[in-house]
């Protein structure tokens, strides 16, 4: 196993983390207790861990908040996450190896990435591009829409089927004269 360079896999990591809209500071803090705990365990290929320390460590206060991002981790390609039913024994985790040769090849300019286990991964400009294209396509439809036209709409301060009160020429809807006299005090 070849083995883990901190200081290269921390920029690296931060780097992926820093090009990826999905992930929010509690993602983060869970990844670093996590890269802390396979430290502490000379950085094994796969380790277990306790869901109350990782919580601790992460300062995670909320079971479902803990769950969800780390079954958003892993679906994200950040760790690999296998869950333990059973409360005596702790869940286990893989940590992809960021910034090294052999491992999880960061900033990639190819349409995958391959990590050392031969799992493709796609780039996060991927994702970005296709929130992008999302989000244009319901520009375009919201333009496109049967939305009523400014036609359909009567001229401000009247409404549909009534005509505005035209006996007072020079007025408007706050009874002040359109001829103003700014000598005069008000």
């Amino acid at each position: 196993m070849e083995e883990v360079n901190y200081i290269k896999h921390l920029n690296a990591v931060f780097s992926q983390f820093s090009k990826d809209s999905r992930l929010n500071p509690t993602h983060i803090s869970l990844y670093i207790a996590l890269f802390q705990l396979w430290n502490l365990n000379r950085f094994l290929e796969e380790f277990f861990i306790n869901r109350d320390e990782v919580m601790q460590l992460s300062k995670i206060g909320s079971k479902s908040t803990y769950h969800r991002c780390i079954k958003e981790l892993n679906h994200w390609k950040y760790i690999v996450y296998f869950p333990s039913h059973n409360p005596y024994r702790g869940s286990k985790i893989k940590m992809f190896k960021f910034g090294t040769t052999s491992g999880q090849v960061v900033g990639h300019n190819s349409t995958q990435i391959e990590t050392s286990t031969g799992q493709a991964l796609v780039p996060i400009y991927k994702h970005i591009q296709t929130i992008e294209n999302i989000n244009s396509n319901k520009q375009k439809n919201l333009k496109n829409s049967d939305f009523s036209t400014e036609k359909d709409f009567p001229p401000l301060g009247e409404s549909k089927g009534a005509k505005q009160n035209s006996s007072v020429p020079n007025t408007d809807n706050l009874k002040t004269t359109k001829n103003k006299n700014y000598n005069e005090p008000l």
